[in-house]
């Protein structure tokens, strides 16, 4: 018989290695996240609509055309931040677990910034939009939940 404890040791430290690398991913999205919005293009377009978009609800006919008239700054955000579906030609299937990470709590700290804004509507506006499968959007919703994000 075998003593299983030296291999089940040696698993759970490389387990612990590998997960470092996906938290030193996360860690660069802390320091990175949104940071193009401080330059141009995106500077003066956010400068004028961030007030327009708070007093909106999201994903409303008046928000979305907020959004038409964003184009540019919007177009470039999207260009230069992976967290974003916009970001790949084939939306969420060609994001990472981090980028994916990233994504949902950059939606939480959206729907908290406008005035009637919530993650849970938005989780159900954002499956559809994005086109997410039951399976992730459940994957999201228990995260969420789980964090303490959903009430």
């Amino acid at each position: 018989m075998i003593d299983s404890a030296p291999a089940t040791l040696r698993h759970s430290r490389r387990v612990g290695e590998l997960l470092l690398q996906l938290i030193v991913g996360l860690q660069t999205r802390v320091t990175t996240h949104d940071l193009s919005k401080l330059d141009y293009p995106e500077k003066p377009v956010f400068d004028e609509y961030g007030p327009k978009l708070k007093t909106s609800t999201y994903d409303s006919p008046e928000y979305r055309a907020y959004l038409r008239e964003m184009k540019v700054a919007t177009d470039h955000h999207y260009a230069n931040n992976r967290h974003h579906p916009e970001h790949f030609p084939d939306g969420v299937a060609g994001m990472t677990l981090v980028d994916v990470c990233e994504m949902l709590a950059d939606w939480k700290a959206a729907s908290e910034r406008h005035d009637d804004g919530g993650l849970a509507t938005s989780l159900e506006i954002q499956k559809d939009r994005f086109g997410l499968s039951d399976q992730l959007y459940s994957v999201l919703a228990n995260t969420a939940r789980e964090a303490g994000w959903l009430s």
